[in-house]
């Protein structure tokens, strides 16, 4: 299994003229090796009849991240992104052609989408796409020295307030928790369990790097 997606988006805008990812997808479908691909952009779908190609033959996963089921809100928190509606039309879509699909609910932003009414939208898409897994660490972000004050800054610009709120509970810590973390996560586990979604984190990436060769693989004759 190849794997892509976790450090940078391989479906960038500039892929749609420069097809330097189908052109990977084409040499791992020749060599027979399976494909794990994570991304927010729809242009993905651009590749489907390829990606369907590499599941028939060995195994390809699609992973999608969604995080604002409210688009207004996307356009603000994810301005160079897929609206998340898109991707979840997305996500649809290529479950349409028997490809697995696995959802990426993370970051969640405290005070901006922590609510029960963003993750209910979410979990409904997933429901709606029929998701093979949820991949949700906890309610939150991480915050690293240098994208912390890129991210103060954006708050200053939209939630006026906000940054001074984030500094008083959060400090410099890391790892940044919505207090509703507790009920929230609850919420996305009951309803994995109530729709037959996969969400233990082990179980799923063992399952987006499982090789699986679908090719019929019979002892040929010599004569």
């Amino acid at each position: 299994m190849i794997i892509t997606g976790a450090m940078c988006d391989p479906y960038m805008p500039v892929e749609k003229n420069l097809c330097l990812t189908k052109e990977c997808l084409q040499i791992i479908n020749n060599y027979n090796f399976g494909i794990s691909v994570l991304t927010k952009s729809d242009l993905i779908i651009r590749d489907l009849e390829l990606l369907t190609e590499i599941n028939n033959k060995a195994k390809c996963v699609a992973q999608m991240t969604i995080t604002m089921h409210n688009d207004n809100l996307c356009k603000i928190i994810e301005p160079n992104a897929p609206l998340t509606s898109i991707r979840y039309k997305t996500l649809k879509k290529i479950g349409e052609y028997n490809i697995p699909t696995i959802a990426w609910i993370s970051p969640i932003l405290p005070y901006i989408n922590d609510t029960q009414e963003n993750i209910k939208g979410l979990l409904d898409y997933c429901a709606d796409a029929k998701v093979h897994g949820i991949v949700c660490y906890n309610i939150g972000l991480t915050l690293r020295a240098g994208n912390r004050e890129y991210f103060y800054s954006k708050l200053d610009e939209y939630f006026p307030g906000l940054k001074e709120k984030y500094i008083r509970e959060f400090g410099e810590s890391y790892e940044v928790i919505s207090s509703h973390n507790l009920s929230l996560m609850n919420m996305i586990y009951e309803f994995c369990n109530k729709y037959n979604i996969e969400y233990n984190i082990k179980k799923l990436f063992n399952f987006m790097s499982s090789y699986q060769n679908n090719i019929d693989a019979k002892q040929l004759r010599l004569f």
